[in-house]
């Protein structure tokens, strides 16, 4: 009969043991609400171990943070395939997984939580909106975008982030229904600007065109409609 030897961790694999253990806690409670010893008992492991993989609380929740940011900025990927309404509103959908995952923890995120104010709480919430902008003009298939389709985009942006904050506190609006809501909230600030701007319009149109009449945009326009009947 053999006997099972317990690897030891490098400290890599130590690190990111931490952080996994870290994000699981501020997933359900705030991080500022999370201390070290908690941290360590789930990690299976003693307070002074933790402190000699990170020096303190904060750099282990700036480590978390920028683990979380990465993974909230991959929801914004998606293939280039199919209407641009449909793609988006799968895009939502990741994005409300992730916020309905990490509550206290998407809060802290986007509120810098325990590192509020810090250059690299800061640069990590920037990066989590830069790459979301870079996505939503991909699949708008424009590289350098008129100034008024840029203002739109990173508005909503902004909206979307807004949004999903708001409705952590009570969840009062289901969540399916705000996917779609924020779906279309994008394509009437691109069709305000549009009305003001040729060329927003001019890039636009091609791809309205292909959109379905099932679709998130034509369900706007019904509901639109229907309002001035």
């Amino acid at each position: 009969m053999t006997t099972g030897v317990r690897r030891r961790l490098t400290v890599e694999e130590r690190r990111q043991q931490l952080i996994g253990v870290a994000l699981e806690l501020f997933a359900r409670r705030s991080p500022d609400e999370v201390s070290i010893d908690e941290i360590a008992s789930a990690a299976g492991i003693s307070r002074p171990l933790v402190y000699h993989y990170f020096p303190g609380k904060l750099s282990l929740y700036e480590a978390a943070l920028k683990r979380a940011a990465e993974d909230l900025a991959d929801r914004f990927r998606e293939p280039h395939e199919g209407p641009l309404g449909a793609r988006l509103l799968r895009v939502m959908r990741r994005y409300f997984d992730f916020v309905d995952d990490h509550g206290p923890g998407f809060s802290a995120l986007m509120r810098g939580g325990p590192a509020v104010g810090s250059s690299t709480a800061n640069a990590l919430i920037d990066s989590v909106r830069q790459a979301a902008y870079v996505q939503i003009l991909s699949h708008l298939r424009i590289e350098e975008p008129p100034a008024r389709l840029e203002l739109v985009v990173r508005s909503w942006i902004s909206l979307a982030e807004s949004t999903a904050l708001l409705w952590l506190d009570g969840r009062r609006v289901p969540r399916a229904e705000l996917e779609v809501q924020l779906v279309q909230d994008f394509a009437a600030l691109v069709a305000v600007a549009a009305a003001h701007d040729g060329p927003t319009a001019a890039l636009l149109k091609p791809l309205l065109k292909d959109e379905p009449g099932d679709g998130p945009f034509a369900d706007l326009v019904t509901r639109l409609v229907s309002l001035a009947a």
